[in-house]
């Protein structure tokens, strides 16, 4: 089974990311959260053309991007798993946890360096949060991360699997918990021990700037506990919060070649990180 899911990795990825995504779509349309000021007609097209620039790229610079660096890092005994005789099983979970980790700390600091800010803040810009919300990045960002991601996949020696098993939950719950919906209040409290839900994850797109800097976890909730980066709930309630940032608040923002051109407009604002500003 594990075999043939990695020798079918892009129909894998592609069905289940499609799955998850028309899932979501359709549990918003049916049961949204948030009244949306902005509708999906401005923003979907963008959001989801900046997703295909990004995959374009990624095809380009990273032919292998991070399972192919994995299957690369076996065949030359790279790396920890490769070199300690431990279970299939227990490096294949060892790699989940260590990968998700790295995102985490990739996600702190990406709010913590300006210039890395500028790229990142692209997905904060958006006005509205829901499915799409979180496939909103900048190219330049993606890019990073897949360098970043294949320098771990490498050194620690992660099983193709691992890998792809890592990728695919990643990007399935970064749909799921950008959705513009909420569980039953008893499922939410179990569940934001299990995964990061929609309700928490919201408070990380607040206006306000100590909410924004707060549940940085895409997938595993554990991290923000641990390091004291969690809120429970926004201020202002889940329906009452301002989504985004002070900065490019205009609808005509979020159109793709602004959206690309974002890290490098000026921005007095705080939030902007003007170039000779500290966050």
């Amino acid at each position: 089974m594990g075999q043939f899911v990695l020798s079918h990795e892009a129909i894998v990825r592609g069905v289940i990311f499609a799955s998850v995504l028309m899932t979501m779509a359709v549990w918003e349309a049916i049961r949204g959260l948030r009244p949306q000021r902005v509708g999906r007609a401005q923003r979907w097209p963008h959001n989801l053309l900046l997703v295909v620039v990004s995959t374009a790229l990624l095809r380009v610079l990273f032919p292998l991007a991070a399972v192919g660096a994995a299957y690369l890092a076996v065949e030359r005994s790279w790396g920890v798993f490769n070199n300690l005789a431990v279970p299939l099983w227990m490096a294949i979970v060892g790699s989940f946890i260590l990968l998700d980790l790295l995102i985490y700390w990739q996600h702190r600091l990406f709010h913590k360096v300006p210039w890395l800010w500028r790229l990142h803040r692209v997905h904060h810009t958006d006005l509205e949060f829901d499915v799409t919300t979180g496939l909103r990045f900048h190219p330049v960002e993606i890019l990073l991360s897949m360098a970043l991601k294949v320098v771990v996949v490498i050194a620690s020696g992660a099983p193709p699997l691992a890998v792809l098993w890592f990728e695919v939950v990643l990007s399935s719950t970064a749909i799921f918990n950008h959705a513009n919906v909420a569980l039953p209040a008893t499922v939410e409290r179990w569940a934001r021990w299990l995964v990061v839900t929609p309700s928490m994850h919201r408070v990380h797109h607040s206006v306000i700037s100590k909410e924004t800097d707060s549940n940085f976890g895409f997938n595993l909730p554990w991290w923000d506990r641990l390091f004291s980066s969690y809120r429970a709930q926004p201020k202002a309630g889940q329906l009452g919060m301002t989504i985004g940032l002070e900065v490019f608040r205009q609808p005509q923002d979020s159109r793709l070649d602004r959206l690309l051109l974002q890290p490098f407009v000026r921005s007095s604002s705080p939030q902007g990180y003007a170039p000779n500003e500290q966050p």
